[in-house]
């Protein structure tokens, strides 16, 4: 398993949202291409970065901090957050994203996603954003009457890299992930699925390593900034 420190953007900051309310945003740096360096130079191996403008405005804003963070960092990173069609995957790609992370338009228009998969192997995440098991859009504004589990088998045989799961009510709660769930949709689907939400500390990612599902990894925000992680031995445990 990896461990996927995230950095997410609002206005150019490094902030932690809890249970997804942009009106509850925790500014934890104002570098984040800094805050991009230091989990790289503590081993991390990926970076999982979010454009939450971008997720509300349905296009990138937070553009430049993501540049900066791919011009100072040469561990691959994967970006959700406003991206909606062929052309800005492809800008971003070509930016050198490893992986771009589509999640309303995975409910809204589904062949787009087989499309990119298509053209870009490798190279498409679908996140997968639930409140009470009902897949959420826009940010997280609006919730669709679309399971988890039904959105993630219309990408089965599509050549999707990996999906995203994330419990809206546990994100950056410090509640601990909801093994269960994320459990069910992995040993549902065959698409590696990464864990997010509410992974608060090395109880938490030990769980998700024993849960009896294949998981690719799983990515923590709140409790690494907050200390509640130590990110040498966390990478250490979900590699070992």
């Amino acid at each position: 398993m990896i461990l996927y420190p995230a950095i997410d953007l609002k206005d150019g900051n490094c902030v932690r949202l809890f249970k997804g309310e942009m009106s509850q945003a925790t500014v934890f740096n104002d570098n984040p291409a800094a805050q991009a360096k230091a989990f790289q130079d503590a081993g991390c191996q990926w970076l999982h970065l979010v454009d939450l403008n971008g997720a509300f405005a349905g296009e990138p804003v937070n553009a430049k901090p993501v540049e900066e963070i791919l011009a100072t960092c040469s561990i691959p990173a994967q970006l959700g957050g406003g991206i909606r069609d062929i052309a800005t995957i492809e800008r971003w790609l070509g930016k050198g994203l490893a992986r771009v992370i589509l999640g309303t338009i995975a409910v809204r228009d589904p062949a787009l996603v087989k499309e990119a998969a298509r053209l870009f192997p490798g190279q498409v995440a679908v996140g997968i954003d639930a409140r009470d098991g009902m897949v959420a859009v826009e940010g997280w504004a609006e919730t669709t009457d679309v399971t988890a589990l039904d959105l993630a088998q219309k990408f089965e045989d599509a050549g999707v890299a990996a999906i995203i799961y994330t419990d809206i009510d546990r994100d950056g709660a410090m509640q601990g992930p909801n093994v269960a769930a994320t459990a069910a949709l992995a040993n549902a689907v065959s698409i590696p699925v990464i864990a997010s939400g509410g992974v608060s500390s090395m109880n938490d990612l030990r769980a998700l390593k024993e849960c009896g599902a294949p998981l690719d990894g799983a990515i923590s925000g709140r409790a690494i900034y907050d200390g509640k992680i130590d990110l040498a031995a966390a990478v250490t445990l979900l590699a070992g």
